[in-house]
Parts: C-alpha cells; sequence; structure tokens
C-alpha cells in the first residue's frame, strides 16, 4: 500500500510511487517523459530514443547523455518486497555465464550489478517499492563509467512509479505507453518505414499491403501537457526523438535483461552516443539540471 505521506520530486525519498506524490504527473510534463508505467526524468542536453520490437511495439525507452545511455523498467512486485534481492543474483549469474566480468557494489539503494565488456559497461540499479520494483540500466564506456553511475542514480532518484491497480504476476514488465508526443514521432517513422518498403518492393504505399497500425491510434492517458513548453525539456525531447527497430541496422542489442536477467549483455560503442547537430538544446528546467551544474 503507497505511504499517506505526501512527497516531492527532488526531496531525495525516491523512486517515487506517484500516489505518493504531493503534485500530479501533469506538472511534471516537461521534467519527465512519462511512459505509462513509469515517469523518466530528463537529462539536460540528452536525446530520447524508442527501441521497436519487431512486432512495432514500443520496446525500450532510453535517454542518451554524453556520457552514456540510461534506460528505467517497472515491474510487477509482491506486497512483501525483496524481488530486487532475488534478481541481483540471478543477473549477476546469467551476466557471468555470457562471459561478462561481473561485480556486484553497494549503492544508495542497496546493491549494484556491473558487468564490464570491452568497450564499455553495463550498471543495473533497482529499487523495490509498493507492489512493483524500478530497474535503470546505465551503459556507456569505460572512461564514463563513473559520472554515468552518478547520473544514473541521479535520475532513479527522480523517477516515478504507477504501478496500477492491474493483477500483475510478480516480475511481469509493466506496459511502456508512449507519451503522445513521442507516439507521433514513433508513428512518422513507422510510416516512413512502411513507404521505404513498399518503393523498394515496387508497391504503392496506399494499397495497404504494408500498412500498420500507428502506435498514436493505442490507447494511451493523456499526458499532453498544459501551459509553457520549456525548451530541451521532456516534450520537446519526444519531439526530436531517434526511432530504432530490430531490422533496420541500427538497433543496439544492448542487454535489455528481463526481470530474472536472463539476457545477454553487449556494449554500444561510444560513438552510438548522439551528438550532432539536430540534438536539443539544454533545458534549464529538467529534472536534473542541479546535477548536471554540480558536476566537476
Amino acid at each position: 500500500m503507497a505511504s499517506t505521506e505526501k512527497y516531492s520530486i527532488g526531496d531525495t525519498a525516491g523512486p517515487y510511487d506517484i500516489a505518493d506524490l504531493a503534485t500530479s504527473h501533469l506538472d511534471l510534463a516537461n521534467s519527465h517523459l512519462d511512459l505509462g508505467s513509469v515517469l523518466m526524468p530528463v537529462v539536460e542536453g540528452g536525446q530520447v530514443t524508442v527501441e521497436m520490437s519487431a512486432s512495432h511495439e514500443p520496446e525500450a525507452v532510453y535517454l542518451v547523455t554524453p556520457v552514456g545511455r540510461i534506460g528505467l523498467h517497472a515491474f510487477a512486485a509482491p506486497r512483501s518486497g525483496g524481488q530486487w534481492r532475488e534478481v541481483v543474483r540471478e543477473l549477476a549469474e546469467s551476466l557471468r555465464s555470457d562471459g561478462a566480468q561481473t561485480s556486484i557494489e553497494d549503492g544508495h539503494w542497496g546493491r549494484e550489478v556491473i558487468a564490464r565488456v570491452p568497450g564499455g559497461s553495463h550498471r543495473f540499479i533497482g529499487v523495490d517499492g509498493a507492489r512493483w520494483m524500478v530497474r535503470c540500466v546505465a551503459s556507456g564506456p569505460e572512461e564514463s563509467e563513473v559520472q554515468l553511475a552518478q547520473l544514473a542514480r541521479a535520475v532513479l532518484a527522480e523517477t516515478v512509479v504507477r504501478r496500477g491497480n492491474e493483477p500483475y504476476p510478480p516480475r511481469e514488465l509493466l506496459p511502456i505507453v508512449l507519451p503522445p508526443v513521442l507516439a507521433e514521432q514513433v508513428a512518422a517513422a513507422q510510416q516512413q518505414m512502411v513507404d521505404q518498403a513498399a518503393q523498394e518492393a515496387g508497391v504503392e504505399p496506399e494499397t495497404g499491403a504494408f500498412a500498420s497500425r500507428p502506435l498514436s491510434d493505442a490507447p494511451s492517458r493523456d499526458s499532453r501537457p498544459t501551459g509553457e513548453v520549456i525548451p530541451g525539456g521532456a516534450v520537446a525531447q519526444s519531439a526530436s526523438a531517434t526511432i530504432y527497430t530490430e531490422d533496420d541496422g541500427t538497433s543496439s542489442d544492448e542487454t535489455s535483461a528481463d526481470a530474472a536477467g536472463s539476457n545477454r549483455a553487449e556494449i554500444d560503442e561510444p560513438d552510438a552516443v548522439r551528438a550532432d547537430e539536430d540534438a536539443p538544446a539544454p533545458s534549464s528546467g529538467s529534472a536534473m539540471s542541479r546535477f548536471r551544474r554540480r558536476r566537476r
């Protein structure tokens, strides 16, 4: 059961259950990406990327920063808690069996799993909440490992989880629902792929041979922001997102280990961090601006 005490983002009590916040999710529209089950704070100067499955469903949403990439997932968990302790052991064993050099470190919320592979590392940080568990995965090059770990913890500390009342079994991944601005970007990218495939096959796109259901038609919570849109904030970053699919040749195979940590661990090349001229301008109002100012 959620606590009766109300919190505010930034009071060091995160990650938060949305029921415990003193503010509504609409007030977080410019500082957080509302992904349905999890509200992810944007990183100042970051870039949003979306990975799509072969069935054209959102598989993961990442924040790409100059020091690496950060992803968040929320899972159903038992009321008794303690799920992350079980996951840590299984995850570490799975990563070792896949050839990664694995270690466990003590962090702010408990154990963190670090998997080092040629060229970089993945850091898994988990926190148990009220019938949920949230897991942060930070992946980047070796030289940025310390900075990325600090940034990942700062992101997790301001993350909000929306568990809902659905009876999901423990360890089941809570669904990702893209906000309207991001869903529109995904739908446009999908349509572009449909048109390209039709052109290569010599088929007219309007025939419907390659038609797909755009994600913007899928049911989702209305997370459209009200009021002023902050330049470089969550809305602006969503509108300039990069969309990856499993079959377009650009999708990374970064580990997205499930709740039991069963998938392989690989690493993006350092130059996969996008820093081109299309990247959004740094946001003065993002939830992570305080961390960026504190960096030495």
